[in-house]
């Protein structure tokens, strides 16, 4: 089974895959157009062969936005409070430059969110 996490936000996204056990950062979309982010997502979701959709969804206003975004793509949602936090301080801990962790912080992100959810099951 082929799994999409999306760590979702105002102005980028992050992605990670996984094929089993393992999630991994796949990459970060930035867009200014939500219906073309829409597009895009379900190409890469066709182009991939993805079978379960996962988007984080934090709390507050981003959550019911997150929400909305799953919902568009098909996707199911999963708890990703701290996960941003948690990527940068296991980049950080990984020996990660700088300027490379803030570029994929997103799909780091996104990678731990689906790890926990691929771990949960």
């Amino acid at each position: 089974m082929k799994y999409l996490g999306i760590d979702y936000g105002r102005k980028k996204i992050g992605l990670a895959i996984s094929e089993g056990k393992l999630a991994e950062p796949m990459k970060v979309i930035r867009y200014k157009d939500i219906k073309l982010l829409v597009q895009q997502i379900k190409q890469i979701i066709q182009k991939e062969n993805i079978e379960i959709i996962v988007v984080g969804i934090s709390e507050g206003e981003m959550a019911e936005e997150s929400k909305k975004f799953a919902k568009e793509i098909g996707a199911e949602v999963f708890d990703e409070t701290l996960t941003s936090q948690d990527a940068i301080s296991l980049s950080i801990q990984a020996g990660t430059g700088r300027k490379k962790r803030k570029k994929m912080e997103d799909a780091y992100a996104a990678t731990i969110m689906l790890q926990n959810y691929l771990d949960s099951r």
